[in-house]
């Protein structure tokens, strides 16, 4: 159902594209757009991942500098049945992660120093495979190909007045102003209704590659939080990018509606939740503990510092 939804809303997100083009310059402009959009498309393909981790200033590492959480994401990649995927860190406290890449053999994970100060290694675990999920569902590549599409909607809408074409096949001057502000509109919403479909078959992967839905509740829970009070200047800059992320980069934008980005942080977890109990019906059992013991609080545990996979300066 996911896989249809996002085909119908690419479909309506290049229709869109071709209806302005048409709009500002008949059937010449709809096939202009179309030929924008093949070659900003194709482009991008070639070379998103390397602008997005420039854009972050994100630096790469290995098993040698870094031999904890890059092991960790090893293992979850055989897990996953994917080819293991280049690994990034980001120096920035605003605690968030991102998949990135053309396909699962050209794929790049990054986190934020953040992130890896306040979860735990399951937590980081949860994360990370919630991020190879992305990459397994080629989620990366649609993801760009509407960032694309919806930037060119916006640069024909900014320039749209000055395209040429016959007067007749031009719409009026209402239309016209109709167009420049309403397209760039649509596509956002369509943008967003992608991103948020995408979210919850990654967290559904993530949990079934990790096995520990838990982890990733909890996770989402103190990334959700920690995100909305520490800001991120890469998103301050470009919006656009905010979709990147495994959490809101906005405080107040995780709400399932028109305007959001991902799904409700909450009802994410609740999912989570559920799957958990799917998997593991005694929740003694999902945290790790005895059958006989207490059973943990049902709140998430407040943000912490500990024996990080990764410390903020990439060391051991």
């Amino acid at each position: 159902m996911n896989g249809l939804k996002t085909t119908m809303l690419l479909a309506a997100m290049t229709a869109l594209f071709m209806g302005l083009g048409y709009a500002f310059g008949g059937t010449g402009g709809a096939l202009i757009a179309l030929v924008m959009a093949a070659g900003m498309n194709l482009f991008t393909f070639w070379n998103a991942d390397k602008i997005v981790l420039r854009m972050h200033g994100a630096r790469e590492v290995d098993i040698g500098n870094c031999p904890e959480f890059v092991g960790l994401v090893q293992g979850l990649a055989r897990r996953a049945g994917l080819p293991m995927p280049k690994v990034y860190v980001i120096d920035s406290p605003h605690p968030n992660a991102f998949a990135t890449g053309r396909n699962p053999e050209n794929a790049a994970v990054a986190a934020t120093t953040g992130l890896l100060a306040i979860l735990d290694r399951d937590e980081i675990e949860g994360v990370m495979a919630h991020e190879l999920a992305h990459v397994r569902n080629r989620d990366t590549l649609i993801m760009t190909m509407t960032a694309t599409i919806a930037g060119a909607i916006s640069m024909i809408a900014n320039f749209g007045l000055f395209f040429g074409g016959n007067s007749e096949n031009r719409p009026n001057m209402l239309v016209t102003l109709a167009a420049v502000f309403m397209a760039p509109f649509a596509a956002m919403i369509v943008q967003m209704a992608i991103s948020r479909t995408r979210e919850y078959g990654a967290d559904r992967g993530g949990a079934e590659i990790s096995g520990k839905p838990w982890a990733l509740a909890s996770a989402l829970g103190k990334l959700a939080n920690g995100a909305a009070r520490i800001p991120n200047p890469v998103v301050e800059r470009n919006p656009a990018a905010a979709q990147l992320y495994i959490v809101p980069a906005f405080s107040g934008r995780g709400g399932d509606s028109l305007f959001s980005t991902h799904p409700d942080t909450g009802n994410r977890i609740a999912a989570l939740n559920a799957i958990a109990a799917e998997m593991e019906p005694d929740p003694r059992r999902r945290m790790g503990l005895s059958p006989t013991a207490p059973r943990p609080a049902a709140s998430v545990p407040p943000s912490r510092r500990r024996t990080s996979a990764l410390d903020p300066n990439g060391r051991r």
